[in-house]
């Protein structure tokens, strides 16, 4: 990795950053998309710029409510190629005071829909590491055809990492919830993606939001 390209690449992500804020109609749009997430404004915004510039389809595990996958569709729209958007969300139900719910699934689907996105996107109902659900995303996707990978579910994404790894592009976009912050699973998270940086797989790019991890694989 060349320290002085990545240290331009992290300028350039914020520089991004504010021209996206002064769009204030964009900047409108994707803040109501944040209002069905818990990731910050930030990490909306990022995760639209990734899946509009990524080369490849999209790999989301746990979309919750929806609000993630809504900023990366407006993405892909604005984008003008064509990427498959595949999300993955078991289900559950979650006392929150701003964006609870009692079936994540159920509201995922009702909030795709609301924001005219729900047939560009394909939903997988299940864990993202069980056989059955690795076989769909196989299916949808081929070997080196993800060009962004979000993961925002339990604290082990190095297991994920693992099972989807050979599907990513060389420099997939990788954007990886709760790696800073509060949350009980942040320290294993922040481990896991350590290493995996260590090693020369990850390349870090900078921390938006309330703690989500910006950067891209690495072959």
């Amino acid at each position: 990795m060349n320290p002085r390209a990545n240290v331009d690449d992290c300028l350039d992500l914020m520089r991004k950053l504010i021209e996206y804020r002064q769009q204030k109609a964009l900047h409108h749009q994707l803040m109501k998309a944040a209002e069905r997430s818990m990731l910050g404004i930030d990490a909306i915004v990022m995760l639209y710029h990734c899946a509009k510039v990524s080369l490849g389809d999209i790999l989301e595990i746990g979309s919750y409510i929806g609000g993630d996958t809504i900023a990366m569709a407006m993405g892909v729209r604005d984008s003008g190629a064509e990427k498959k958007i595949i999300s993955i969300e078991r289900g559950c139900r979650v006392d929150h005071p701003r964006v609870g719910t009692k079936d994540s699934f159920k509201d995922l689907r009702k909030n795709l829909k609301r924001f005219g996105f729900l047939d560009q996107v394909t939903l997988i109902n299940g864990r993202s590491f069980d056989p059955n659900t690795i076989a769909m995303v196989r299916e949808i996707s081929g070997p080196r055809q993800l060009g962004l990978f979000v993961f925002d579910a339990d604290a082990n994404v190095r297991r994920d990492i693992n099972c989807y790894s050979d599907q990513f592009v060389d420099r997939c976009w990788m954007a990886i919830d709760d790696y800073l912050g509060g949350a009980n699973k942040s320290a294993r998270l922040r481990m896991q993606v350590d290493e995996l940086v260590s090693a020369g797989r990850l390349e870090p790019l900078g921390f938006y939001g309330v703690g989500t991890w910006i950067g891209r694989w690495l072959k």
